[in-house]
């Protein structure tokens, strides 16, 4: 089998999409499915890990660290075509993503895409509420023109059913249980970046964008800090509203960007993951951090809301809403056992979700829409002489 992805970036560690997609090129692999990678920004040739075909682009004005490929698919038709792929796989909906389509359609490829990006939610954030209407319109057309969708969790589904969405296939994503631990737990870590091991560590970890509702973390953080003087919040990971987030959380710990290892012992050694964030699809940082041994409060929208057993893996709160995102930190700080019972029962739940399993059923469903599609050409009434 051959498999041609389509990425809106394969810059290693970029975001929780790229993590995946990385994860994903060593399970094919070790699968012996053939595939490449077309995206507008990619690695070094030294450190690529799998095929990658590089697309111009332009920058994207909401978020420059992100690129637009430039539309249509004259600057990967021939090297995918070379590559004489089985399948295409889409993972964003930019225009490489509604290219690839187009792409698929044209040559009677068969496209399966995963909803990695709840991009239509994204427009609130940035002041433009008018445009989610075309953003689910766009959306639609552009998931319409393929075989399957991937839908990380099923509030995410339920909610792309209600917006007329079909052919929609349920698969969640796993964890890396060795990377993700208790066993990574370590005061001496905690010490290395300002944190006193007498005083609760509350752990937010992802892109620093507005659409993380990163405005009701900075609120919650003023609201709990000014109650009680034994926990500090750190910030794992960086964006481009790093230093207007730094301001809003004066005395938070921002730790960068972080990778292996050191994104290991950040979760394990939190005592809390703080994730208010309404617009993700899954969010694999909330199942790290259930692998890690440290207790979820999120907020019940979303992908979350999917992943956290609300009161038995973890809490879910009021979206958008501070105070009460405030007041369930506040009770499982002043919880230990309900919090050791919860870290214990999310760490089994974690446990079970295994990236080998899940990515055998991504590959069995390519071979039954690649089957599908061989029997709908052979159905085709052939034209009158």
């Amino acid at each position: 089998m051959r498999v041609a992805h389509f990425a809106g970036t394969m810059r290693p560690g970029h975001d929780g999409v790229t993590r995946v997609l990385y994860r994903m090129t060593t399970a094919l692999a070790g699968a012996g499915v053939d595939h490449v990678f077309v995206a507008p920004i990619v690695p070094p040739e030294t450190e690529r890990t799998a095929t990658m075909i590089e697309v111009p682009s332009v920058a994207f004005p909401l978020y420059t660290d992100y690129r637009l490929a430039t539309p249509g698919s004259r600057f990967f038709g021939k090297q995918v075509l070379d590559f004489r792929p089985d399948i295409l796989h889409i993972h964003s909906p930019c225009s490489l993503g509604y290219a690839a389509v187009r792409f698929g359609k044209k040559h009677n490829i068969p496209v399966v895409a995963t909803y990695h990006t709840h991009f239509a939610s994204y427009a609130k954030y940035y002041n433009i509420p008018m445009l989610e209407p075309f953003g689910w319109s766009y959306l639609r057309h552009l998931y319409d023109g393929c075989d399957r969708i991937f839908v990380p969790s099923m509030p995410i589904l339920d909610e792309l059913w209600t917006q007329g969405f079909r052919r929609l296939h349920h698969l969640p994503h796993g964890v890396d249980a060795t990377m993700f631990n208790p066993g990574h737990r370590s005061f001496s870590w905690r010490t290395a970046h300002g944190i006193p091991g007498n005083k609760k560590m509350l752990l937010f970890a992802g892109r620093l964008v507005w659409e993380k509702d990163l405005r009701t973390l900075a609120a919650a953080y003023e609201l709990v800090s000014t109650q009680r003087q034994d926990i500090v919040f750190a910030l794992a990971g960086d964006g481009p509203i790093r230093q207007e987030l730094q301001g809003l959380m004066p005395n938070a710990v921002f730790l960068g960007q972080l990778d292996g290892t050191d994104l290991s012992r950040a979760y394990a050694s939190a005592d809390l993951f703080v994730f208010p964030s309404t617009t993700e699809t899954f969010g694999n940082v909330i199942i790290e951090s259930m692998a890690s041994g440290t207790v979820p409060v999120c907020a019940r929208e979303g992908g979350a809301a999917g992943v956290v057993l609300h009161g038995v893996t973890g809490l879910l709160t009021t979206p958008r809403d501070p105070a009460d995102l405030g007041r369930a930190i506040t009770e499982l700080l002043d919880a230990p056992a309900r919090r050791e019972s919860m870290a214990l029962q999310g760490l089994e739940f974690a446990r079970r979700q295994s990236w080998q399993n899940i990515f055998q059923t991504m590959i069995d469903a390519y071979r039954e829409v690649i089957h599908e599609r061989t029997i709908r050409r052979t159905q085709r009434p052939r034209k009158a002489a």
